[in-house]
């Protein structure tokens, strides 16, 4: 496991030590950082070799919710949010932004272990894989699609906002749920841009772009019927 780096980031020294052994015992390479600036700067850095982010919310300089944005706009690295608060609206905005898993201290460190392990092994399991829908193959590591075995050409927005509807199959989506997870919640554009960009993907996709629904009055559902 030692090719897998986790980037710690609290402002306590005691925390982050406590993590580190404990991901170490696992075989985890650890970076730190004492706060938000920190780790953007060593995010940016060395970004290629970060495979996940322990992230603590209440930091100085900057928070936890500044970060994840950062972060966002330029990667889908899995984020663990470390929190000391447990109310509802909190962690529902945080998924907005795009949090992977919450995990509220204090909390028991081989459980924090477990959670680390876990979310590497399912990202990993979806970056290998090459799922088809009806028809459309989308493979997630080489970042392609496919209708019917032939390749169709599309932008990484195009193919970032179809990926999203795929993995929320059968789910109807909002515009604004869109924009947050696929442009970033620092988009404010007008929301009509989904309906632009999904009227190319529905053209590309040809007789299959029916599986992308219009929901009235809400936003999209991807369906495969």
């Amino acid at each position: 496991m030692s090719d897998i780096t986790v980037l710690v980031v609290d402002d306590e020294a005691r925390m982050r030590k406590l993590i580190k052994d404990f991901l170490a015992q696992k075989g985890y390479s650890v970076i730190e950082a004492p706060d938000g600036e920190e780790a953007l700067k060593v995010f940016e850095e060395r970004q290629n070799e970060i495979n996940l982010i322990l992230l603590d919310v209440m930091m100085p300089k900057l928070d936890g919710w500044s970060v994840l944005r950062q972060i966002r706009q330029v990667s889908k690295v899995p984020i663990i949010m470390l929190t000391a608060r447990g109310e509802e609206q909190d962690e529902l905005f945080g998924f907005e932004l795009g949090v992977d898993e919450y995990i509220a201290k204090p909390f028991s460190p081989k459980i924090l272990v477990a959670r680390v392990e876990a979310i590497l092994k399912r990202t990993e399991s979806d970056s290998r894989e090459i799922k088809d829908y009806g028809g459309i193959t989308i493979d997630s590591d080489g970042r392609t699609v496919q209708v019917d075995g032939k390749q169709v050409e599309m932008s990484l927005r195009e193919y970032e906002l179809l990926k999203y509807l795929v993995d929320n199959e059968g789910i109807a989506l909002s515009r604004d749920k869109i924009l947050n997870n696929v442009w970033n919640y620092d988009y404010y554009g007008d929301s009509r841009t989904i309906d632009s960009h999904i009227k190319k993907i529905r053209h590309k996709l040809g007789k299959k772009g029916k599986y992308i629904e219009t929901m009235r009055g809400i936003g999209y559902k991807f369906e495969v019927k």
